[in-house]
């Protein structure tokens, strides 16, 4: 029976040190959860109005052609979605160091459109309530090129007070 309390021993031991791994393992998967940014859910061609941390100095967009920032007065930020994808934004102080870091997400509109396809070819239309061409990134370029033209036709007819041109 001597045996038995080194055995105990042992077993105490590696029970201990188990333990410690999963403390380890733990604290180690709480940082690395910490350090998986906060997603910015964002509408292709809508703004969000987000508030920076005190003291922002500088603002980074990972991809300007997935998103864009414009600064506000104090620490306002509008974020807009230009096309679709994930991109990250950063936070800076005036020393350069980082503020927060976010991912931005651009995403398709989903309520009130249609998409019609074609075989290969796309087209896109607003139903609220009434459906209406509404081009979007991904249609095809016969019927984006179409949509597109009509209405800069319309624009310009509309800025220029509706004299013919």
């Amino acid at each position: 029976m001597s045996d038995r309390p080194t055995t105990i021993r042992r077993n105490a031991r590696a029970v201990l040190v188990l333990a410690g791994a999963l403390a380890l393992s733990a604290s180690a998967g709480a940082r690395a959860a910490e350090a998986v940014p906060p997603v910015i859910a964002v509408t292709v061609d809508n703004a969000k109005v987000m508030r920076l941390p005190e003291k922002t100095r500088t603002v980074i967009v990972g991809n300007p052609i997935i998103a864009d920032v414009s600064l506000q007065k104090n620490g306002i930020l509008i974020l807009t979605g230009k096309s679709f994808g994930a991109t990250n934004l950063i936070a800076l102080d005036g020393a350069g160091e980082m503020l927060a870091e976010s991912t931005i997400s651009v995403q398709a509109p989903q309520a009130s459109v249609v998409m019609v396809q074609r075989g290969l070819d796309r087209e896109s239309y607003s139903c609220t309530p009434n459906c209406q061409p509404s081009v979007q990134l991904g249609d095809s370029t016969k019927y984006f090129g179409e949509v597109s033209g009509q209405a800069d036709a319309r624009r310009s007819l509309a800025t220029s007070g509706g004299a013919a041109k």
